[in-house]
């Protein structure tokens, strides 16, 4: 499985990408929108960012996967939302907007796996790799 710095590398990589081409490039990724989640880090309380992938809307709403390209371990940053699921989400390049991180239900998940892994296999094979369920995750506009 991919190693923390790897991972890390990939990111940095994907930024400079955005940069580079002003964003032209590098805010859909495999037909999916790519969107820049901020969480709190749990042991730091510090922001930590990343840019993932949205396989899926639910009710308008993002969703993410906490696939860890099939990895034993949950990624840090569902590990930093489950704590605080208070978030920021930039999607495709937009303004960052407070949202809440939810963790999908046993009964939502199976209703909307199925969707992700047969339009993006790659998720498919990511659960294959591992023993452990991976979650999905909804992002939602915070109430006012």
């Amino acid at each position: 499985m991919p190693a923390d710095f790897v991972l890390k590398a990939m990111n940095t990589a994907h930024r400079a990408l955005l940069k580079v081409t002003g964003g032209r490039v590098g805010y859909d990724a495999m037909g999916m929108p790519v969107l820049e989640l901020t969480t709190t880090g749990r042991r730091s309380g510090e922001p930590r960012t990343v840019l993932l992938t949205a396989p899926l809307e639910e009710h308008g709403h993002p969703v993410i996967v906490a696939s860890r390209g099939g990895d034993d371990r949950h990624p840090a940053w569902f590990l930093n939302l489950r704590d605080e699921p208070r978030v920021q989400v930039s999607i495709q390049g937009g303004p960052r907007t407070p949202m809440t991180a939810r963790i999908v239900t046993a009964q939502e998940r199976a209703r909307m796996w199925p969707q992700i892994a047969e339009k993006y296999t790659n998720y498919a094979g990511y659960q294959k790799r591992t023993d452990r369920e991976i979650p999905l995750v909804v992002l939602e506009p915070v109430s006012p």
